[in-house]
């Protein structure tokens, strides 16, 4: 058996922005994976956080939210490479994770348990995990995935890594990263971990859009309600997913950061965590409203967006004056 940390899923205390009492308990998988793995390795993510102000519509969607590797670098350490894989699937996870290196691998979710009622055994669905610990002898896997920490097992072990032979012939191997550690590197901490917080805040307000997206974005909406109103529910989940949920998830990130930095006695940052907090629940609001008008194929109001237009533009220069000055 290969395994980095002595983990149990029954006794794993996920990081508190999976608590329940979040806006949107689950965001994108790949930053789901990484909050816990870091927070399962003793960091704290929320310093990491800075990096989802710079979000933008991208035309076709909001952007798919990610930690940036120089942050991960730089607040703790994390150097993650891509694995090329010429062997068994499983023989890669195996060596790096034997030698201290978490393995970032795009699984499928049917095969996942922790997705039971959602995906497992229901929709082939590609998703990040962070694995932790393979045992090859007992096909057992310990992963980080979603909100937490999990392990599968037996036949779930043989056929989301197909040992017993591909799906077919033209199965293209997954996404591999993995996770080393940089050399003579202590991560900061305490005031220093602060101040690094704050120096990646400074550097992601230079990135933010130079127009604000809500408009853009409620042009685009507006087209596409004419379809969207005649589609079903997977139609739904799909665009809700690389809009609404984009958005609002990584925008209630925002506010958590501010609400952290905050609480470490950073001051002016309570009027854009307010209005980052208002952004992520009117959007979930507005998401029940679209399944609503979806479903009873009625006209939806896009009036919401403007108020969420003011609450981003409001943020923003307010954190501009503070902190960037260079808007």
């Amino acid at each position: 058996m290969a395994q980095i940390l002595p983990l149990d899923p029954a006794t794993y205390r996920r990081h508190p922005i999976h608590g329940e009492n979040r806006t949107w308990a689950e965001t994108n998988c790949y930053s789901d994976v990484i909050i816990e793995l870091l927070h399962g390795l003793g960091h704290e993510p929320m310093a990491a956080l800075p990096f989802t102000l710079a979000i933008d519509f991208e035309g076709d969607q909001w952007t798919f939210f990610k930690f940036p590797p120089a942050d991960l670098l730089e607040l703790y350490g994390f150097d993650i490479q891509e694995l090329a894989p010429w062997r068994p699937l499983v023989e890669h996870i195996e060596e790096q994770v034997g030698a201290g290196r978490p393995v970032l691998v795009e699984l499928d979710s049917y095969f996942l348990p922790d997705t039971a009622g959602t995906a497992y055994r229901l929709a082939h669905v590609k998703s990040t995990v962070a694995v932790n610990e393979i045992d090859l002898g007992n096909r057992r896997l310990g992963y980080f995935h979603n909100q937490g920490y999990h392990t599968l097992e037996d036949r779930d072990f043989i056929d989301v890594f197909q040992t017993e032979g591909l799906v077919h012939e033209r199965m293209l191997p997954p996404y591999i990263e993995y996770v080393k550690r940089a050399p003579r590197f202590t991560p900061p901490a305490g005031a220093a971990l602060v101040e690094a917080s704050l120096g990646l805040l400074r550097r992601h307000l230079g990135r933010i859009p130079e127009r604000n997206p809500f408009p853009a974005f409620k042009a685009k909406f507006q087209q596409d309600l004419d379809w969207l109103l005649t589609e079903d529910i997977e139609a739904f989940h799909a665009y809700s997913f690389v809009t609404l949920r984009q958005y609002g998830a990584c925008f209630e990130l925002a506010g958590t950061c501010l609400g952290w930095l905050a609480a470490q006695g950073v001051d002016h940052l309570a009027p854009a965590q307010a209005a980052f907090d208002q952004i992520s629940q009117a959007t979930k609001a507005f998401q029940f409203q679209l399944a609503r008008s979806m479903s009873r194929r009625k006209p939806f109001d896009l009036a919401p967006l403007d108020g969420m237009a003011e609450s981003w533009a409001g943020a923003m220069d307010h954190l501009d004056r503070h902190f960037g000055g260079t808007r």
